[in-house]
């Protein structure tokens, strides 16, 4: 009884909440929220001052008793009560029109595969806290498959490579459920990371996280395309300790790169050798399905195909396949509740 009447004042969520961004879906609306998973805290206060896109522009530009934090690390949550504070804003901006104290949603998240039992009940005690009635948990490779339509419960092997900010999800799935997957802390951030090493080592600059970002984005590829691109970076001189600006290519991108997008490979290859051999050959016919914000990496699918020995596919808006699949599943639980996690007190001990 007390569901149907919150049900009344609440909007379903379906939520993507990832290590760079957090997507919300609201059912019968669409993506309504697409921000950075940042927050910025007065440390005098413990006060939020601002989340989303307006705390990431604060990121490396607040003063010392201000600062910028992202409470998601390699998909997990780091600092639960920031994170609980993220979530529970994004859902007020929702409800914004609704009566909000009888705004109490159903909530339909996604999650790294692989996390442990620990990981998966801090995500749905703070989703709770923050507001919501219930809670389901779906893993981010599985909702990434329903949001592009992979016919993930029917008897035939799909195989997707979910590339976010913190983490990449490599999974083969069939009737409904994941048949085998590995999860690796090698993804957007990682690539940032990297840059940020090739150039304090190769040109003796330190570069901050956002500009590391912003050459990824201009200049980054996995392949070369023949020609050759230049950036201009602007950094802090490790010598002098004096501002300098450095031209770096895209093939010193390349080359910064190069051992992260090998690991990722050799994941992978590692993923296609377990994987049973009828699916192996429904794969091959299909291609592999590569999803997520780190996708867009220039010659990606082409530098991944060229090492597996299978078409690789980007899929049409990879940047919002798992929130569009917690949406789908939204839309249908009762179809899609073989794909749910179980709440982790139904979960029987192993011994």
């Amino acid at each position: 009884m007390l569901n149907k009447f919150f049900g009344l004042f609440s909007h379903d969520i379906g939520m993507d909440l990832g290590t760079a961004n957090t997507l919300l879906y609201v059912r019968g609306r669409g993506i309504v929220i697409n921000q950075p998973s940042v927050v910025a805290i007065n440390q005098k206060t413990g006060q939020v001052v601002a989340v989303g896109s307006e705390a990431k522009r604060m990121v490396g530009r607040t003063p010392s008793h201000i600062v910028a934090v992202r409470p998601l690390i390699d998909g997990v949550i780091s600092d639960f009560e920031v994170t609980e504070e993220m979530i529970a804003y994004f859902i007020r901006n929702v409800h914004k029109e609704a009566l909000r104290p009888f705004a109490r949603s159903r909530v339909v998240v996604g999650v790294p595969s692989g996390i442990t039992d620990v990981e998966r009940r801090a995500v749905r005690d703070a989703i709770k806290n923050a507001g919501a009635r219930e809670v389901y948990i779906v893993e981010e490779p599985l909702a990434a498959a329903i949001g592009v339509k992979l016919p993930i419960q029917e008897p035939v092997g799909s195989m997707l490579i979910d590339i976010g900010g913190g983490t990449s999800d490599i999974m083969v799935a069939s009737l409904g459920g994941i048949v085998t997957a590995k999860n690796l802390r090698i993804a957007g951030d990682r690539l940032n990371q990297d840059i940020i090493n090739y150039a304090r080592d190769e040109f003796k600059l330190l570069l901050g996280e956002r500009t590391a970002e912003d050459i990824k984005i201009a200049i980054g590829s996995a392949v070369s395309s023949g020609e050759n691109i230049e950036a201009t970076v602007r950094g802090r001189d490790l010598m002098t300790g004096l501002p300098r600006e450095a031209i770096i290519t895209d093939g010193d991108v390349r080359e910064a790169i190069s051992k992260s997008l090998k690991m990722l490979t050799r994941s992978v290859k590692e993923v296609i050798e377990e994987t049973p051999p009828e699916l192996i050959s429904d794969i091959m016919h299909r291609g592999v399905i590569l999803v997520g914000g780190g996708a867009f990496l220039r010659g990606l699918p082409e530098f991944l195909e060229s090492e597996i020995k299978i078409p690789v596919h980007l899929a049409d808006d990879p940047f919002t396949a798992v929130v569009r699949g917690t949406g789908i599943i939204l839309e249908d639980l009762d179809v899609f509740r073989d794909v749910l996690i179980e709440p982790e007190e139904n979960v029987s001990p192993r011994f």
